[in-house]
């Protein structure tokens, strides 16, 4: 079966809030590549990018989360952005309490964390990096939902 890995673009700051999603999520960042990590004579970075992510990724079980930041010569993301969200399926309600509290410090709840109409535990909220997410319990799919 396919895997679905999300990519997510940042305005310079995908680095902290991947490490924040690290501290949530535990494991290891698997890859981080810098704008200054490709630059050559024909691909010039300014000395303001050189820094930035041009590819960080995070496994998570068998999905791997990834972003960069977007050059500023591409213009800025749109933080307040309504088209997506991530949605993470826990295997256990402990597990989502967990994800859910770690994720939506600091961010805004748009759904608390419950028992859902629909018969799961859920939760939706927006990050502090502006990012969506969706986080459910549903003992039929532990998980896979």
């Amino acid at each position: 079966m396919a895997l679905i890995n999300p990519h997510i673009n940042f305005n310079g700051n995908a680095e902290e809030a991947f490490n924040f999603y690290k501290s949530v999520f535990g494991g290891e960042i698997a890859m981080i590549m810098r704008f200054k990590d490709v630059a050559s004579p024909d691909n010039p970075v300014s000395e303001k990018e050189a820094n930035k992510i041009m590819h960080i990724a995070l496994p998570i079980g068998k999905n791997v989360l990834m972003a960069n930041d977007v050059p500023e010569s591409m213009g800025r993301t749109n933080e307040n952005e309504n088209r997506s969200k991530i949605s993470v399926g826990a295997e256990s309600k402990e597990e989502a309490d967990k994800i859910f509290n770690g994720l939506s410090a600091g961010g805004q709840i748009e759904f608390p964390i419950g028992d859902s109409p629909w018969g799961s535990y859920f939760g939706m909220f927006r990050d502090k990096y502006g990012i969506e997410w969706m986080v459910d319990f549903d003992p039929k799919y532990k998980g896979q939902v």
